[in-house]
C-alpha cells in the first residue's frame, strides 16, 4: 500500500444509507409459517423415455 492511502470511515447511519444505495430495499421478512419443509430425492437415472425393453441402451 501506499503511503498516500487514506481509509474512509462511515457511521452507522452513513453505512446504511449506502447499502440502501447499493442493494435496495430489503424483501419482506419470510415468517416461520410460511417456511416450507423440503424433501431431497435422487436424480432420475439417465435412459430415455422412449425405451422399450431393458437392454442397456448406451451398449451396441
Amino acid at each position: 500500500m501506499d503511503d498516500n492511502d487514506e481509509r474512509v470511515v462511515f457511521n452507522d447511519e452513513e453505512a446504511a444509507f449506502l447499502r440502501h444505495a447499493r442493494f435496495g430495499e430489503l424483501p419482506p421478512r419470510v415468517l416461520p409459517d410460511e417456511l416450507v419443509e423440503l424433501h431431497e430425492t435422487d436424480p432420475r437415472p439417465v435412459r430415455p423415455d422412449n425405451q422399450l425393453d431393458d437392454t442397456d441402451w448406451r451398449y451396441p
